[in-house]
């Protein structure tokens, strides 16, 4: 298709990241937004990753030949089925969840015929934001999950694929089951073990909240970047991605006994392995370009450019 006119349904730090990322590659004929928060929607006017900002989720869809869903995983439903009249004939709806069978069934559910949905998963963000904290850069060398499934028109698979690639990112095609088995462990669950422990840690009664503000080791400091996430996209994260949670939590609590076990007899030899073994894979996700070994990792920089994962 010749450039397209793209809407963006939500504005935070991903919709804003993908207007700023379309606006670089000149790469939509036209950017239409939308928000709930008339703030919102005046600070993306203001900034200007969009052309357009739309007052209702009606007249930001219309027209509109691809749609962007920017939004938690839970507030899915409602929305498609909201927009669901407005959509062009042929419109591609695609989304940004970090969770897909649960997204893909809420849509196909209210989803016109005369529409497609592409759901995808850009494995980029910051703990960080609002419509203010979006940037171009985000998605440059970070992977876009694609998980269409059989019966998903091929072209539009295209369509979105060379989006993403467009405004930086790398794309796999994925089963949405394993997708969803995959991010439990990788994003999902270590999440929950950052809300947990910061939670933890919070609570002590023989170590007082200032201590532990005070005294903060770089590894909870850490923790406490991720559990800075935001509240209602990772309560809608679990909510529908429980059972591949679940499931990754039970192999956890498993190796985290072992762990104990190990510590209890003083198995120096086991845990050595265990953290040689750990290394090893830090050294390769920086060997891949998913992060930096920069002091601090470079966390020095500005927030922007630390390309950490919170999603």
């Amino acid at each position: 298709m010749d450039k397209p006119h793209i809407a963006l349904i939500g504005m935070g730090l991903i919709g804003s990241s993908i207007g700023h990322a379309l606006k670089r590659g000149d790469l939509a004929a036209q950017i239409t937004g939308y928000a709930r928060s008339s703030q919102t929607r005046q600070k993306a006017q203001n900034i200007g990753f969009v052309d357009h900002v739309a007052d209702t989720l009606q007249e930001a869809v219309t027209g509109a030949d691809i749609v962007f869903l920017n939004v938690p995983v839970g507030m899915i439903a409602d929305i498609v089925k909201d927009m669901a009249a407005s959509l062009k004939q042929g419109a591609i709806i695609t989304d940004v969840g970090s969770v897909k069978k649960s997204v893909m069934d809420a849509v196909n559910a209210h989803l016109p015929e005369h529409a497609v949905f592409v759901p995808a998963h850009p494995i980029a963000g910051t703990e960080l934001s609002g419509p203010e904290a979006g940037f171009a850069e985000l998605f440059d060398n970070r992977w876009c999950i694609l998980t269409p499934d059989a019966d998903t028109d091929k072209q539009a698979v295209a369509t979105i694929s060379d989006l993403w690639q467009a405004m930086g990112s790398d794309v796999e095609i994925m089963d949405a089951d394993h997708h969803d088995l995959v991010l439990a462990i990788t994003s999902h669950v270590p999440h929950l073990i950052a809300f947990n422990i910061v939670g933890t840690a919070a609570d002590l009664e023989a170590v007082t909240q200032s201590e532990v503000i005070k005294y903060s080791a770089g590894g909870f400091r850490d923790f406490t970047r991720i559990a800075a996430s935001d509240p209602v996209m990772w309560r809608d994260v679990f909510m529908n991605n429980g059972e591949a949670v679940l499931e990754m939590l039970a192999r956890f609590s498993e190796d985290l006994t072992s762990l104990q076990r190990a510590i209890r007899w003083k198995d120096g030899e086991a845990l050595e392995k265990l953290f040689s073994h750990t290394r090893d894979i830090r050294r390769s996700i920086v060997e891949a370009g998913q992060d930096t070994n920069d002091a601090n990792f470079g966390r020095g920089e500005s927030p922007h450019k630390s390309g950490h994962k919170s999603d």
